[in-house]
């Protein structure tokens, strides 16, 4: 057994600096100030501050150039939308293609932060280590071709034969919405904290770049053909200082001395290499791409072979636990949650099994024995993972919930003909219902936080359960959290339902606020004539349905209430006119005639009503037996 003397010597050594060697060092013998870190920094901040202006811009004007942001991309791939985005994206890697990926360093907020977190950082004492990985360093490439390719290969092989592979483009360069495609802010300040300081902590400065960003993966496969690389002269004599000032964690120095240039593609073009080298041998310049050479330069991997595999599944695990858990955490959030659980479950793992585990200027475990910094450690590890797996556990239930009620197949349509939705709930539609309605009330009972998108849902399950009650309850709470037109839809739904429920006071106040936000929702105007007619405002119904008919003439139900009402008004020929507007738009089908026949007579438009009935036992006689049981 060691000593505690040998167990404090070996901690000792180990936190010795290694020499630099060669060169003409600054006075102090370190290496020198990069100028070009100035520049950079400049041009970071700057470009925080035109995001900062381009948000008060939108906020200010209410219109603005669409989010110059990479992953607006997908929207222009996947359904034609032109934007900023796609613009910038593409620019970005023809412009790698060319100079390498120096938009990374020079033009990415995300860089900005992470500078700025290992900034601080050094100013407390703690210089950042990178992480190294074999395996998980395609998470970036494979998170790219996710969300830029994959989409493109799913239609070619679902579209139909006419359909172009490519949508047609159509023009979104500006918008009115600047934050529709955007996280919540409650959302976005977790995000940069993660992405940012965390991943800079747990994972070296560049963290997030190496494991966790998709736009890295195409400008990382861009910058093996680019012909612009950092290159040396014959003046080189491996002193090092490159390799100790660059913050993409790349071996300048090796990859100099055996390539002529630097080869690896998560090199920034930083620049602080070519400012700091003492004899000025490196510079920027033009040659033969790195795709032209085999790396042979051997990198010191943090894990072995085991811990590769194990990181994988416990990365994959995570990112499946976290991403949109209560539909909140986006992608990238979510790929950044994952890398670290990686590091702190395989470092939490490393600090039971070893005897000696260090973290930065910390000794976790020593000689076996357990230091305050390693019960620290353990337990932040063990938090960590918790969470997420209690994310996972909620997640589990949010997605069977949703594929239940994805499942549910009855139009809303016949749901809402009247306030008894179970009549037409098949054997399949209430397994899927009850099923549902098990998992999201598992799901709502774990959680930590509210899934405001979920709610609508719960309560449309609740609705066709025959809860009505319930469901009215989580509809007027899906409002009041959901934000523009979803709260707008919740409300239309309630109101839809107090309809048939009798309760027409409180309906006609909900289509009222629904049209607050969202006064194109014809759906909900025609609502609002219904409960107007119920109350006897029968006056202010007509003249509704009717600006809603010349507003848009394919409404069958609008249609046929005014023809009911000409009916009951003895206007048979206006009755017969609006009858001949809602026919060509009324489906051949038996449901669908029913469904109209029981609006039309819960509006006390029995003669019209009677038609539509026949119109669907003709189609389908089985119907003659419900029309037996209707009162």
């Amino acid at each position: 057994m060691k000593s505690g003397c040998e167990g404090k010597e070996k901690n000792r050594m180990r936190s010795r600096e290694l020499p630099i060697i060669g060169g003409t060092p600054p006075a102090d013998g370190g290496v020198r100030p990069s100028k070009t870190s100035r520049w950079r920094a400049a041009a970071l901040i700057t470009l925080n501050v035109l995001m900062a202006l381009h948000i008060l811009q939108w906020w200010l004007m209410g219109t603005t150039v669409s989010p110059i942001e990479p992953s607006e991309a997908m929207y222009t791939i996947q359904q034609g939308a032109l934007n900023a985005g796609f613009i910038f994206f593409s620019l970005a890697i023809l412009a790698t293609l060319i100079f390498g990926r120096f938009v990374c360093g020079w033009g990415c907020h995300v860089v900005a932060l992470q500078d700025l977190c290992g900034w601080l950082l050094k100013k407390m004492g703690i210089k950042p280590v990178p992480f190294r990985s074999r395996l998980l360093i395609y998470v970036p490439l494979i998170a790219a071709i996710y969300m830029f390719i994959w989409p493109t290969v799913v239609r070619y092989f679902s579209k139909p034969p006419e359909e172009p592979l490519i949508p047609q483009f159509t023009n979104h360069l500006l918008t009115t919405d600047f934050w529709a495609t955007f996280p919540p802010v409650l959302v976005a300040i977790p995000f940069l904290f993660i992405c940012g300081f965390v991943t800079v902590y747990f994972l070296g400065q560049k963290g997030f770049c190496t494991y966790g960003c998709p736009y890295g993966g195409f400008f990382a496969v861009a910058d093996k053909v680019a012909p612009g690389k950092i290159r040396v002269t014959d003046a080189c004599n491996q002193c090092g200082h490159c390799t100790a000032t660059c913050t993409s964690n790349v071996k300048v120095h090796a990859e100099v001395k055996r390539y002529g240039m630097v080869v690896d593609p998560g090199c920034m073009k930083c620049m602080d290499c070519v400012s700091v080298c003492p004899n000025e041998a490196l510079y920027f310049g033009f040659g033969k791409p790195s795709v032209s050479v085999k790396k042979s330069v051997r990198a010191n991997y943090s894990l072995t072979w085991n811990e590769e595999i194990a990181g994988v599944i416990v990365f994959v695990g995570s990112l499946f636990a976290v991403w949109n858990v209560y539909q909140l955490v986006p992608m990238l959030m979510a790929l950044g949650i994952s890398i670290v659980t990686t590091f702190l479950v395989l470092k939490a793992w490393r600090l039971v099994t070893r005897d000696d585990v260090t973290f930065h200027r910390f000794a976790l475990r020593s000689s076996g024995s357990f230091k305050i910094a390693g019960w620290i450690f353990l337990a932040f590890a063990v938090g960590w993972a918790g969470l997420v797996a209690h994310s996972g556990v909620v997640r589990y239930f949010e997605s069977r919930a949703a594929r239940a009620f994805e499942a549910i197949a009855i139009p809303d349509e016949l749901a809402l003909a009247d306030a008894n939705p179970g009549q037409w709930l098949g054997a399949s539609d209430l397994q899927y219902a009850t099923a549902g309605k098990r998992s999201f009330d598992s799901a709502s009972g774990l959680s930590l936080f509210d899934n405001k998108e979920a709610i609508s849902k719960r309560a449309w399950i609740e609705y066709l359960l025959g809860n009505n009650e319930r469901a009215l309850e989580l509809l007027a709470e899906a409002a009041e959290k959901q934000s523009g037109s979803g709260g707008a839809i919740s409300r239309y739904y309630r109101g839809a339902i107090l309809n048939r429920m009798g309760r027409h006071e409180e309906a006609l106040r909900e289509m009222d606020a629904v049209f607050s936000e969202r006064p194109d929702l014809s759906a909900a105007r025609e609502e609002k004539g219904v409960a107007l007619w119920k109350l006897g405002r029968t006056v202010e119904a007509v003249s509704i349905w009717s600006e809603l008919l010349e507003m848009n003439p394919a409404l069958p139900f609008t249609a046929s209430f005014l023809s009911g009402a000409a009916t009951a008004d003895g206007r048979t020929e206006d009755a017969s006119r609006f009858e001949s507007v809602a026919a060509p738009y009324i489906p051949n089908d038996a449901r669908f005639h029913w469904v109209l026949g029981l609006r039309l007579q819960e509006m006390g438009m029995g003669q019209l009503a009677e038609k539509h009935f026949g119109q669907a036992v003709r189609r389908n006689p089985a119907f003659m037996i419900r029309r037996k049981r209707s009162p």
